[in-house]
């Protein structure tokens, strides 16, 4: 068996020495990938030339499961492509560490706390977050309609709630 690694960034400015840590010591080749992700396997042609070295047995090999996608849904679908191709996934590190031949709650733990981490909130967000409930909305409306997830919402009101506490005076 045989581990063929792919480092994934988004974005030429972004790091990968990280990634190439974890990797190069263990794997036969290590492919990198810079481009957004893209929702299927054969619209990257970085992953399909990692794809080019797996024979039966081998394990595409990331440092961490999100490297498949940049988010929930396109980490998903590469996931299915790759089970759906008999190609194994060995992930080093975080929640969905291990050795992965089919999709699992784990594996979908773990794309979904990825992005949930990645999710930044900036001052308009923030700002949009906190008027849309302060009209009555849902966690869930909020969400969809600012764009981020329903774990941000909430983060993103229960650090308004402490901000405000923060600031009151001391009750007499």
């Amino acid at each position: 068996m045989a581990l063929i690694g792919l480092v994934r960034v988004s974005a030429d400015k972004q790091k990968t020495q990280r990634q190439h840590d974890a990797l190069d010591p263990i794997c036969l080749k290590v492919i990198e990938e810079k481009a957004s992700g893209k929702l299927a396997t054969s619209d990257r042609p970085d992953l399909l030339t990692a794809l080019s070295y797996i024979r039966e047995g081998d394990l595409l090999t990331v440092q961490e499961v999100d490297r498949l996608g940049r988010n929930l849904l396109e980490g998903l679908i590469v996931l299915n492509d790759l089970f759906q191709q008999g190609v194994g996934v060995k992930v080093l590190e975080g929640i969905g560490a291990g050795e992965h031949t089919e999709r699992s709650f784990i594996l979908d733990l773990a794309l979904a706390l990825a992005e949930d981490r990645r999710s930044v909130v900036d001052d308009d967000k923030r700002a949009a977050i906190l008027d849309r409930r302060r009209r009555g909305e849902s966690i869930r409306t909020i969400a969809a309609g600012v764009k981020v997830s329903v774990g941000v919402v909430h983060k993103t009101l229960a650090a308004a709630a402490e901000g405000k506490r923060a600031h009151q005076p001391p009750a007499p």
